[in-house]
C-alpha cells in the first residue's frame, strides 16, 4: 500500500435509534444509525413498521388515499 493516502482506521462508537450502542472499527469516530441488528426485524423475528419522517402520510396527502383513485 502507498503511504499517507489511506484514512486512519480507528475505533468507531455506533449509536442506534433503539438505544443500543456498540463499538466497531472504521474511519469515523462516531456513527448514528436508525436500525441495528438488535432492533432489525430480520434478526428479532418481530415485525416493525418504520415510517421515515411521515413519508407515507405525505404521499397519501399528495396523491390521495390511493383506493379512491384506483376504483375509477
Amino acid at each position: 500500500m502507498k503511504k499517507d493516502i489511506h484514512p486512519e482506521y480507528v475505533d468507531c462508537h455506533v449509536k442506534c435509534g433503539c438505544g443500543n450502542e456498540f463499538t466497531t472499527r472504521g474511519v469515523v469516530k462516531s456513527l448514528s444509525v436508525e436500525i441495528c441488528s438488535a432492533c432489525h426485524p430480520f434478526f428479532t423475528g418481530k415485525e416493525k413498521f418504520v415510517d421515515a419522517a411521515g413519508r407515507v402520510d405525505r404521499f397519501r396527502k399528495r396523491y390521495g388515499a390511493g383506493a379512491e383513485s384506483a376504483s375509477k
